[in-house]
């Protein structure tokens, strides 16, 4: 049976126990299974842990295509760094494609090292030499560091709430860590932990369902940890990874930078035309255009807190004038995490019509763990798609969406024109370089496909507002890409 076809099993099997929940033994009991599994792995005295390995995994949210799996990566060196006691993790890894299409934040050739961190209520990434705030990660790190096969058990046992249930000889510990995710261990006879479904908060899907497997365990310094790791999630394989290396009680030394403990949101508008704003100030950015009785913000990307901040600035740049339509570019998360935000205040989803019944369905999932602004607001999304291509006018204004055909980025991509302005706004088709960068050699495969589009339809673009970047003059991407407008 292959790992898919187990995982989808995995799942039923666990949504079948769910139904059992009323029958679980609550507190002492759940506690016991727990200390007894802790002593059986060696973790009485684990305050810390570093473990190290190599296999495959995927891009998480980036999917070629609506609903289909996420693109494969290949993982050639992965380690991580938990500290049980200030629950804080680093995780470092070196990652290629193992597909060309679809998303990752990956080049299209070559491998990319990356440090990822949590500490508390912080994540932040080390991308360079300063430290780069990620709270739209925060959640999945705090999950998957206390979903460890020690830190499910420290996690419980400190948990008041936790019962334990029995199927099949596997003894079966569920609680809750409130705002963060539910999880259930699955507990062998000898104490290991082989088996844990969870549940996690995620700005596009909602409660979103993860399986995590660990097979092979062996001892390692007195401390007994899986020698494979295999984790699905949202329905399709993330990670399948061999450890090679363990090693208990390492110093862990992970502390919050203070240009993280400090972040906020921060939009900063730029006016790229009368009515138009570029509303920049993070890594992904939104454009604001000013209708007769109306806006249209193109993207509402990350997650709700950044989503809330670019509203905000919208409803101050304009005051009385509501958000009746957000323009997706494309259903990668990164881009798509802001959507149940400003559906919440009622705007309409413009999406690729390929994406519409996805994104229908992901829209009316629950979001319990961490009820994000939707489900506070009990609103009902509106979502309407985009065939080739669609215009939106009040008369005076003109705003066209257009889809960009044949990407290997993603499929149902759609870029916004201006004609009046002759401004385009696209995200990822094209990223501007630092200003005087040599161009890329070979030029970038989705740039060289974005100027496809713009001759195909003859588009006489003065200014690109890109969604990663800056604003820079069309005869920039055409310098990316060897060629002349």
């Amino acid at each position: 049976m292959t790992w898919p076809h187990v995982l989808r099993t995995l799942t039923m099997a666990g949504a079948a126990l769910s139904l059992l929940a009323s029958c679980a033994t609550p507190g002492n009991e759940a506690h016991a299974v727990l200390r007894e599994a802790d002593r059986a792995m060696g973790g009485t005295t684990l305050k810390s842990l570093r473990y190290a390995g190599s296999g495959t995994g995927a891009s998480f949210g980036q999917a070629y295509q609506p609903g289909m799996a996420w693109p494969r990566v290949n993982i050639t060196s992965f380690s991580r760094v938990i500290d049980y006691e200030t629950g804080a993790m680093r995780e470092d890894a070196a990652r290629s494609r193992a597909e060309t299409t679809g998303g990752s934040g990956l080049p299209l050739a070559g491998e990319q090292r990356a440090t990822a961190l949590v500490r508390g209520e912080h994540a932040w990434n080390l991308t360079g030499p300063a430290p780069v705030a990620s709270p739209v990660a925060l959640s999945g790190r705090t999950h998957d560091l206390w979903t460890s096969p020690h830190g499910v058990l420290k996690a419980g046992m400190r948990n008041a709430t936790a019962t334990l249930r029995t199927e099949g000889g596997k003894r079966i510990v569920s609680f809750n860590e409130p705002g963060r995710f539910s999880a259930s261990a699955w507990i062998t006879a000898d104490g290991f932990v082989e088996r844990i479904d969870s549940v996690q908060p995620n700005p596009v899907m909602g409660d979103t369902p993860t399986i995590t497997l660990y097979s092979g365990y062996r001892d390692f310094a007195g401390v007994r940890f899986p020698s494979r790791i295999q984790q699905e999630q949202g329905g399709f394989p993330v990670l399948d990874i061999a450890v090679k290396e363990v090693e208990p009680n390492v110093p862990a030394g992970i502390e919050v930078p203070a240009l993280v403990s400090s972040f906020a949101e921060r939009v900063a508008p730029e006016k790229a035309a009368e009515g138009v704003w570029y509303l920049a100030g993070g890594s992904h950015h939104s454009v604001l255009i000013e209708m007769k009785d109306h806006l249209i913000l193109v993207e509402s990307p990350l997650y709700d807190g950044r989503a809330q901040a670019v509203l905000a600035e919208a409803r101050k740049l304009v005051p009385g004038k509501p958000v009746r339509y957000a323009i997706n570019s494309h259903h990668h998360f990164d881009h798509s995490g802001g959507l149940r935000a400003a559906a919440a205040e009622g705007a309409t989803l413009v999406v690729s019509e390929q994406a519409r019944p996805w994104y229908e369905r992901t829209m009316a999932r629950a979001n319990s763990v961490s009820p994000d602004a939707l489900a506070k607001s009990g609103a009902k999304v509106a979502v309407t798609g985009v065939n080739t291509q669609r215009t939106f006018s009040d008369g005076s204004r003109t705003v066209e969406v257009f889809m960009i055909e044949d990407s290997i980025h993603a499929q149902g991509f759609m870029m916004v024109w201006l004609p009046a302005e002759r401004l385009l706004i696209e995200a990822d088709a094209y990223t501007p370089g630092a200003p005087g960068a040599a161009p890329p050699a070979p030029p970038n495969a989705n740039n060289v496909n974005l100027v496809q589009s713009i001759e195909r339809l003859r588009l006489n673009v003065d200014r690109i507002l890109p969604l990663h970047g800056r604003i820079v003059p069309a005869s920039e991407l055409y310098t990316a890409t060897g060629r002349r407008p």
